[in-house]
């Protein structure tokens, strides 16, 4: 199966966007560690809306962890958990209709993965820094996403725009 030219570049243009989010200043400053608000996270909603989201965010994440001080673990389990939580995303779209639920893959996939690593590599209790990366992910999913998420649900321009459904 061949991809359309047009969901490749959306697959690109996502990416780019989610390397900035993370990497320009002073965003950076709060995008690795063991307390983080990656602003770059408030896209993963998007899946729920744009099938082909998980792998922009996928390769977005790959890109931007190029950068962080847990590089090797943030190129593979981190973007892994992202594009894991993508696809959940996806699946929640297609099996129930609340949005609300979006976020919520992320939130979790982060708190448990990353810290895990992150912990480890810190030498820091486990929970106290999964409490910390699930709050951060919360507020980007939740407080960020879940706004831009209602709005390309109510927006049919925004969705087209996007190749969303």
């Amino acid at each position: 199966m061949r991809t359309p030219v047009s969901t490749l570049t959306r697959i690109a243009a996502l990416a780019a966007v989610y390397v900035v989010l993370t990497v320009v200043p002073p965003l950076n400053a709060l995008s690795y560690g063991s307390v983080q608000v990656r602003v770059s996270e408030a896209l993963t909603v998007l899946p729920f809306v744009a099938p082909w989201a998980p792998w922009g965010l996928y390769l977005g994440c790959i890109a931007a962890n190029l950068g962080s001080p847990f590089i090797i673990w943030d190129i593979t389990l981190g973007a892994a958990t992202t594009l894991i939580a993508g696809m959940w995303t996806r699946h929640i779209s297609r099996r129930m209709s609340n949005p609300a639920l979006a976020p919520l893959p992320p939130v979790i996939l982060n708190a448990l993965i990353v810290s895990g690593y992150v912990s480890r590599l810190l030498d820091l209790p486990y929970f106290s820094v999964a409490l910390y990366i699930g709050l951060g992910e919360v507020v980007a999913c939740y407080g960020l996403g879940y706004p831009l998420l209602l709005l390309f649900l109510r927006n049919a321009k925004l969705r087209e725009l996007i190749g969303g459904v």
